[in-house]
């Protein structure tokens, strides 16, 4: 039996909540419109949402900056792959790790819902 309990969508909360992460951006949505009872999934699924989003945007930000843009995407990208090993294991160990920033406003929108 898993010590985890069951969100909305019927999977344990920590495989729900890594599946965000898993799936990135798109995974944070469809958890956003499934999930109806876990804070812990929903928390998860804001971050991604959030955190992947602001990646994207960086990305493409960082593709107008002449000469340095190019190092800056690759930075950018070995960053953003730690962060996703990091949120990936500690949202699967039931964790919740909040982000810089991110978190912060991830947790406001979920005193929303």
């Amino acid at each position: 039996m898993s010590p985890f309990f069951k969100s909305s969508t019927g999977l344990p909360e920590n495989i729900a909540a890594t599946l965000c992460y898993l799936f990135a951006f798109i995974g944070g949505i469809v958890f956003l419109a499934l999930e109806k009872r876990s804070r812990f999934v929903l928390f998860h699924a804001l971050q991604s949402v959030l955190a992947f989003g602001a990646v994207m945007i960086a990305h493409v930000l960082s593709g107008f900056i002449p000469l340095i843009g190019p190092l800056i995407a690759g930075l950018l990208s070995i960053l953003t792959v730690v962060m996703w090993v990091v949120l990936l294991f500690s949202s699967l160990q039931g964790k919740w790790l909040k982000l810089p920033w991110i978190g912060d406003l991830a947790e406001k929108q979920l005193r929303h819902l």
